[in-house]
């Protein structure tokens, strides 16, 4: 069932309510009927999982936008489709007749949770992280301060970030965050815009960039680079950008090839990339990089303390040194100290991770850790309330 945008909430409200009160009153025991609110991968997982664990059972999923697939639609950088091809396996889920996609339909607004657990044997919630967990200090909300996720979503055509405001009218960004998705942010703002052009980026995106004087891209961690969160290939993607050099200080990884035997396998292959291509560079690649005519920076030990603004405009980041203590190669802790240093920039993106949100006020909910309360999936004292994915 499809519910179209036209359909104003209250006479959706109505719809539903009539579709629920069926299902209450017609479904058996004996076939399990679940609902599943979410249509991305951790809610298409748990569909594939009912369907094959149970030969009768039947799924519903039910998504607020109009069509399914969350953040392998919305959330993987334009310029990576291989990472989209899962979406076959969504789809043949999809059109299995035990399971139905319900889009269009806001749980918390246009049905509640108290109505789907009435209706249904079992409501599992897969709604993902909708929120940002965000910086507390000084000038995070000056204009040009921008969440990683919305960018993300602004560049991937996603309704609610069509219309974010991005300058791109200069040429330093600091980054905060050295995930996955703080590099697919550097690696959209510096990728050549005719590379751009033959992916699916949407239009909007595509025409901004292409007004870009971003030059320099800063990726900030408080931790050193044993510490880094991102995975071997999206480094190498970034050190074979077309058009654009690496910079990563000999004084941060110099003594890293005396631990690298020590480092569990993919961590070891990291840092082993990190090493080389600051300390062992190629003729090939020191020539290709010399003529590059933009650039990305790595800088380690530094916590952001303030957004720096003058006349209502982004012109930098101050942050605190920290040292890193703690006997484990890997897992440190940063310490703050007297020491401060400053970047110059015209725009920052946060990239520190993402939170859940309640989506129904009936509905418990951690505030400070941002997840439903749960042991092994199983929403506590609710019974028959489960949650799967980033929202636990």
């Amino acid at each position: 069932m499809y519910i179209p945008p036209r359909i104003c909430s209250r006479h959706l409200r109505q719809i539903l309510r009539k579709t629920f009160c069926r299902l209450s009153s017609t479904t058996s025991q004996d076939v399990p009927h679940v609902c599943i609110v979410g249509s991305g991968p951790a809610g298409f997982y748990t569909a594939q999982q009912i369907l094959k664990g149970h030969p009768a059972a039947k799924v519903d999923i039910l998504e607020k936008l109009p069509v399914p697939f969350g953040l392998v639609r919305f959330g993987v950088a334009p310029d990576h489709p291989e990472v989209k091809n899962v979406i076959h396996t969504f789809t043949t889920t999809a059109r299995n007749e035990r399971c139905t996609f319900m889009g269009n339909v806001e749980v918390g607004k246009d049905v509640f949770v108290e109505d789907l657990q009435r209706a249904y044997t079992a409501v599992v919630l897969s709604y993902g992280a909708d929120d940002d967990r965000t910086l507390a200090i000084k000038g995070e909300n000056a204009s040009n301060v921008i969440s990683a996720r919305s960018f993300v979503g602004w560049f991937n055509g996603l309704p609610q970030d069509r219309e974010l405001s991005v300058d791109l009218d200069v040429e330093n960004v600091v980054i905060l965050g050295q995930g996955n998705v703080a590099l697919d942010v550097a690696r959209i703002l510096l990728t050549p815009i005719n590379i751009l052009q033959k992916t699916d980026i949407s239009q909007h995106a595509l025409e901004a960039l292409s007004r870009s004087r971003v030059k320099k891209v800063y990726l900030v961690g408080r931790r050193g680079p044993l510490q880094v969160a991102f995975t071997i290939k999206e480094l190498r993607e970034m050190t074979r950008l077309p058009g654009c050099r690496p910079v990563i200080h000999k004084d941060d990884v110099y003594n890293l090839n005396q631990v690298i035997k020590d480092l569990p396998r993919p961590r070891k292959r990291l840092t082993e990339l990190l090493y080389k291509t600051s300390m062992e560079t190629s003729d090939a690649d020191a020539s290709l990089w010399a003529q590059a005519s933009k650039e990305w920076e790595l800088r380690f030990r530094l916590s952001p303390t303030e957004i720096i603004e003058k006349a209502g405009k982004v012109t930098g980041v101050k942050f605190c040194v920290n040292q890193l203590q703690g006997d484990d190669l890997v897992n440190k802790s940063a310490v703050s100290t007297e020491e401060t240093e400053d970047i110059e920039c015209g725009l920052v993106f946060r990239s520190i991770g993402y939170k859940s949100v309640p989506i129904d006020l009936g509905l418990p909910f951690d505030e400070r850790k941002g997840i439903i309360p749960n042991n092994k999936g199983r929403v506590l004292d609710r019974p028959g309330l489960y949650c799967s994915g980033l929202s636990c």
